[in-house]
Order: C-alpha cells, then sequence, then structure tokens
C-alpha cells in the first residue's frame, strides 16, 4: 500500500460487495417506504447522506487503509459508530418502514414489548454504545479484526447497529417504546464524553494495539506505530467529541422545546381550575339560610 495523499481521503478505494449490497438494501427499502410515508425531502436526503459516509468508511480510505494505519481505522470506527447512525436515525426509518406493506403491526407490537423497553432504555444502549470502541480495542477483538476480512465485515456492521439503536432511542423523531426526557440524554451524554476521553487517554499512554501485527508490515512511510496510534487516540478521543455536537445541540433544542410543552400544559391546567372551580360554586350556590335547620323547616312549611 502506497503512502496515501491528501487526494487519497476522497479518491481511494477499495470494493467491498458485500457492505456495498447492504447498503444499497437499506436505501432503497428506506426510499420505497419514504415515499409511501410522505417524510419530506430533508429526510431522504439525510438518510442517503448517512449511506455515502457508510460506503466511504468501508469503501473509502478508511477502508483501504483501515490494515495499515491505526488512525485510519480509528477514522473509521468514529465514522460508523457516530456519525453515519447519528444521520440515519434522523431519517425517521422506522416511521419509513412502517409505511412498508405488511410491517406497521408488527412493528407496534414489537414497540409495546418488554424486550424493547429494555433493549432501548437510555442506560443500555449508552452501555452498548460504551464498551463496543473499549472491547473492540482492549481484547483481542482487534487484531482478528486486522487478521480476517470477515470478522473486519462483521464488526463494521455492528458499529453502524449499535450507532443506529442507541441514536434511535435518543432522538426520538420516530416512535419509541417510551420518551423519556432531553435531559434525561444531556446527562447520559456528559458520562458518555468521560468514557470516550478515558479510551483516549489509554490508547495514548497505554502498551501499543496489536504492536506484532503492524510491526510486521515494514512500511517505509508514513508515521511509526507509536505515533500512529497517538494519533488514532486522538481521533478517537477529539473527533468522536466534535461530531456528537450536532447531537447535543439536537438535545439542547429538545430539552427546550420540553419545557416549553410542560410550561404551556401547566399554563392551560391553571386557566381551566379558576373557571372549573366558578362553575363548582356556582352551581352549588344557595341561600344561607337553607343551612338553617330551623329556617328551613319553616319555610317549607309555609
Amino acid at each position: 500500500m502506497p503512502a496515501p495523499t491528501i487526494l487519497d481521503l476522497v479518491t481511494a478505494w477499495r470494493p467491498d460487495p458485500t457492505t456495498t449490497a447492504i447498503i444499497v438494501a437499506v436505501a432503497g427499502c428506506y426510499l420505497w417506504g419514504w415515499r409511501r410515508a410522505r417524510l419530506g425531502a430533508g429526510c431522504a436526503a439525510t438518510l442517503l447522506l448517512g449511506c455515502l459516509l457508510w460506503l466511504w468508511a468501508g469503501s473509502g480510505f478508511p477502508g483501504a487503509y483501515g490494515d495499515t494505519l491505526f488512525w485510519a481505522r480509528a477514522l473509521q470506527v468514529v465514522t460508523l459508530l457516530m456519525l453515519t447512525p447519528f444521520l440515519l436515525a434522523a431519517a425517521r426509518p422506522v416511521t419509513a418502514a412502517a409505511a412498508l406493506p405488511g410491517l406497521r403491526r408488527p412493528l407496534m407490537r414489537a414497540g409495546r414489548s418488554p424486550a424493547a423497553r429494555l433493549l432501548l432504555s437510555p442506560w443500555t444502549t449508552s452501555i452498548a454504545l460504551l464498551l463496543t470502541p473499549w472491547l473492540l480495542y482492549l481484547t483481542r477483538w482487534y487484531p482478528a479484526v486486522l487478521h480476517h476480512g470477515a470478522v473486519d465485515t462483521v464488526t463494521r456492521l455492528w458499529l453502524v447497529l449499535v450507532g443506529v439503536v442507541y441514536f434511535y432511542a435518543r432522538l426520538q423523531v420516530d416512535p419509541v417504546p417510551r420518551r423519556r426526557h432531553a435531559g434525561l440524554s444531556l446527562l447520559v451524554s456528559t458520562a458518555e464524553a468521560l468514557g470516550d476521553g478515558a479510551l483516549g487517554v489509554v490508547l495514548w499512554q497505554g502498551p501499543m494495539v496489536a504492536a506484532s501485527y503492524y510491526e510486521a508490515l515494514h512500511r517505509g512511510w508514513g508515521p511509526d506505530p507509536r505515533t500512529d496510534q497517538t494519533i488514532g487516540a486522538g481521533i478517537l478521543w477529539v473527533l468522536g467529541d466534535v461530531l456528537g455536537l450536532p447531537f447535543l445541540i439536537f438535545l439542547f433544542h429538545r430539552l427546550r422545546a420540553d419545557d416549553e410543552r410542560t410550561a404551556a400544559r401547566e399554563d392551560a391546567r391553571l386557566d381551566v381550575a379558576p373557571t372549573a372551580a366558578a362553575a363548582d360554586e356556582a352551581v352549588t350556590e344557595e341561600p344561607w339560610w337553607v343551612g338553617d335547620p330551623r329556617l328551613a323547616e319553616r319555610f317549607k312549611r309555609g
């Protein structure tokens, strides 16, 4: 593999038929449901951009150089775990899928099940998103990815799946088993940022990952393996947080919208309460003497 250039970030290519076929199938099914659900051009553009990034991460520069440079693989991991799933989930894929023939009722039943509530809870999705990169880099999983193409392909699909489930449950632009306040998502996101930073520090200061593999490449260009891993650690840490900014901005908007809806409901309740109280008072109002037994009896006789 020759030394990459700036142009290779866009032009480098390594065909990956399996991933390409999956992306084409996902995009085709979504566009079918998108048309039936009438979701709007913005949703379609968002999903197609996510699919293009997915294809680039698997077959473009990160895929072509992912077996040679640690930092190229790190770029692939961040793209497939954070950026691509955010775009796919923001395109409202469940709404599009529910519009396909025969899928609406099964999706509704699945969404109401206890398993779906557990799987899509903030804690389950966050743990899956946080643990995946830790397990990938600090176990024998990472060397297996470098040595076996099938493990590489399955791993990339797993990264996208974990990310899509995470962002689907957190964005809540699609129907979800249980809607949660945006403040909880902001709290969990803070903990996730700390976890990402800790992994970056471990890879930066810790031992070499798959050292024998990279040393056996005998690259005559680019950074040495230690520097290569340091750059990759920075990508996982810094770029991961940067790519998380659109999600945080979305959460802040959702938090404000949730607070405004809550305030509107409270105002409506307070407006209705005095009216109801006045109506009850008008219905139950009666002369003062009705409550006096002696006078009431006298007027009754009269």
